[in-house]
Order: structure tokens, then sequence, then C-alpha cells
């Protein structure tokens, strides 16, 4: 199955009831992208621009989408970002076919 990549920013609301009311917010995150259907692999509470990075494992992108956007309207987490993320296999084989089907593309620029 695909890997796709979430990050995301906590809300100031969020960020506060989190000090007051601390919880375990790996298991929030597995809780809803399994009920999505997916799996998480790994989650991470990052510093820098994001404050939250889950590794999760969907069949396809558009499962995905319900389980951000349960996430999203809880008004918790803002700044929601995923990338899909693939294997070096799966990379060397892209690489293999853009070899077989390059004599396809004609670039204007020659």
């Amino acid at each position: 199955m695909p890997t796709f990549i979430v990050t995301g920013s906590y809300s100031a609301t969020a960020a506060s009831v989190m000090n007051e009311n601390p919880s375990n917010r790996e298991k929030a995150a597995r809780a809803i992208f399994e009920a999505a259907g997916g799996k998480l692999h790994s989650f991470y509470v990052t510093t820098g621009e994001t404050d939250w990075m889950a590794i999760t494992e969907f069949g396809d992108g558009a499962d995905l989408i319900p389980a951000l956007l349960v996430v999203g309207a809880s008004g918790a987490v803002s700044n929601v970002k995923t990338v899909r993320a693939y294997t070096g296999a799966e990379f060397k084989a892209a690489q293999e076919k853009a070899g077989k089907i390059a004599s396809s593309y004609k670039s204007p620029a020659k």
C-alpha cells in the first residue's frame, strides 16, 4: 500500500488543553487513521514549521482524505499537509519506465 507522510500544527487552543490535560496524541492519530482504513506506522512530535508528523499507509490517497477532514474540522490542527512517499524500489521502477517511454516525448526546446 502507498505511504503518505502527513504533517500539521496544533492550534493555540489545542496546545492550551494539552498543557492542562496531557493526552497521548499518537493514540488519537492511530484511531482516526485506522477508522479511515489506513495504518499508522509512526507518529512524531516535531520542531520547526510543524508540530507533528505521521507516517501512514493507505490503499489510496482518497482513503486518507476523510481522516484529514475530521481532524481539520475539529479545530485542533491546522496547516495539514500530505505527501506521497516512494520507496527506493518504487523510484527505481519509475526510472526504468521513464527510460522506456522517453522516446515518446518531443520537447518543444529541440
